[in-house]
């Protein structure tokens, strides 16, 4: 059994075409669809069939993907040991992750982590909370998060760390009448127009919590993903919107105000492939996510815990 078919099966199986697994391998699609063949008459079953546009793994194929997994978790565990039989975790990570929590992770991980070895590389990527566990595919590390559960949803089968539990806090101007409150409910925001943000992402859910608590409709004027841009927006007039509180400066222009009444913290968690949660070096860029976490939520006086 040839290791290298087991491993087109499981891209198959994450990335779910002949076209994207090209893409992602630096290949032509020609040469995945020979590889896929040549497996299929090595193994001596149809690993894959047409579906739509597309291919999807049989049941034989999905239990080889599934293999697969074991497979690179078993070396990616061997490696670690050899890392620390030398101690040395080297080599780069890379990590993807939503840009309002890198903010308050990343400038510490990269302090923890001068003169390790370790080459880090990030990307920031603002998706809605579904979205966040294929981007392991192509990242060691990916930093998501979710306004219901520490698992973030599409994250089945993947290594879901906690790291924090950030209050969402309402945001509004300074000279606002909600302002003098030191925090407020559902009821004394439902009459407020909003700027909010697109439908799946946790701070949307936040909106409707809101609804559901009080029965009315809220009054969402925009739904932008900038967090700046939000603010700066919030800060001139006269509308609210809910901002992480780890990362939102207030001051003269803007004030944050706690809410009550309905689950107003987003879970952040680092999410991986359960082969590259066993990389030495990726454990300890995650001891340094997760210190970062613990010291923003002190600062913050938030409690770690609610990771």
């Amino acid at each position: 059994m040839d290791v290298r078919h087991l491993e087109l099966l499981r891209e198959l199986a994450d990335r779910g075409s002949v076209s994207a697994v090209a893409a992602a391998t630096h290949r032509t699609p020609s040469a995945v669809s020979q590889q896929l063949r040549t497996a299929q008459r090595e193994l001596g079953a149809p690993l894959a069939e047409p579906h739509g546009r597309g291919l999807r793994l049989t049941d034989a194929g999905r239990l080889l993907a599934e293999g697969a997994v074991d497979v690179a978790t078993a070396l990616a565990e061997v490696q670690a040991r050899w890392d620390a039989f030398r101690d040395a975790p080297t080599g780069t990570v890379t990590v993807a992750a939503l840009p309002s929590a890198a903010a308050f992770l990343l400038p510490a991980v990269d302090r923890a982590l001068t003169g390790s070895g370790i080459d880090l590389r990030y990307t920031d990527v603002d998706l809605a909370e579904a979205a966040y566990g294929a981007l392991t595919a192509d990242h060691d590390v990916v930093i998501a998060h979710s306004l219901t559960s520490v698992r973030p949803a599409g994250t089945d089968g993947l290594v879901v760390v906690p790291v924090a539990g950030e209050p969402l806090d309402v945001a509004m101007a300074t000279d606002h009448p909600l302002a003098v409150r030191e925090t407020v409910d559902a009821h004394d925001v439902v009459d407020s127009a909003w700027i909010g943000v697109p439908a799946g992402y946790p701070f949307d859910t936040v909106l409707r919590s809101i609804e559901q608590t009080t029965g009315a409709q809220l009054d969402v004027r925009q739904r932008l993903v900038d967090n700046r841009l939000i603010e700066s927006l919030v800060a001139a007039g006269d509308r609210l919107a809910v901002l992480p509180r780890f990362t939102t400066p207030t001051g003269d222009r803007l004030t944050l105000r706690p809410l009550t009444g309905v689950p107003a913290t987003r879970h952040v968690a680092a999410v991986m492939r359960p082969d590259r949660a066993r990389r030495r070096a990726v454990r300890q860029v995650l001891d340094a996510v997760v210190r970062a976490a613990e010291e923003t939520a002190r600062r913050h006086h938030a409690d770690p815990a609610a990771r």
